[in-house]
């Protein structure tokens, strides 16, 4: 999503968002749910989707808001790496949005039994990615996804509501679960980070 019109409509959003939530004088409060509803008809305007639905989208939080998170799982066996195949056709890195309640770690070591039956265990930090800087598109929210180095140590994969079988690629990725900018440039970075020096690497917690 890199339209500058786009771009000010969620920056408008998250300005009436914050000052919903701090604001003290009424009329102030009214002049912010106004903003919020011009930036959903801005976004509307410039993506044809009804205006109802942007705004559950885009005005269904309260307080500061705060990119979304998103944890991958980065397992390597015998200097491959493991996608999952999911139920879209794509394949992708195990994991996905951050529960509220688990830690970066926990939530990568959840959804990678979710998606593929293994147990792992979240070594350390890999990665950290701005999507609007590695995708010609964007969310109409900010989303920072996190790449975590696991280490295998159980299970088997077992097909599921998600994922309907796994694949162990050395070099050639085949269509991955991304918008815009091929994933590739992403697993080739995480190839290079695993062979930092231990100074360089950062912890996972």
């Amino acid at each position: 999503m890199n339209d500058k019109l786009l771009e000010w409509a969620i920056r408008i959003q998250s300005i009436a968002q914050a000052g919903l939530m701090y604001g003290r004088d009424p009329y102030d409060k009214e002049r912010y749910e106004e903003l919020r509803l011009i930036a959903a008809e801005m976004v509307s305007e410039r993506t044809e989707i009804p205006t109802a639905k942007i705004r559950d989208l885009l005005c269904n939080e309260e307080g500061y808001q705060t990119p979304k998170i998103d944890t991958r799982a980065a397992i390597f066996r015998d200097g491959k790496i493991l996608l999952v195949h999911e139920n879209n056709g794509t394949w992708s890195l195990p994991g996905g949005w951050c529960d509220v309640d688990e830690s970066v770690a926990s939530n990568v070591i959840k959804e990678t039994k979710e998606e593929t039956g293994f147990a792992v265990s979240a070594e350390r930090l890999i990665a950290v990615q701005d999507w609007r800087k590695h995708n010609v598109c964007n969310y109409v929210y900010g989303v920072v996804k996190i790449f975590v180095l696991c280490r295998m140590v159980g299970g088997a994969f077992e097909e599921n509501i998600e994922t309907t079988e796994i694949r162990q690629e050395p070099d050639f990725l085949p269509p991955l679960h991304l918008i815009g900018t091929p994933f590739q440039l992403s697993v080739r970075k995480i190839l290079q980070k695993i062979s930092l020096p231990v100074q360089d690497r950062a912890a996972c917690g």
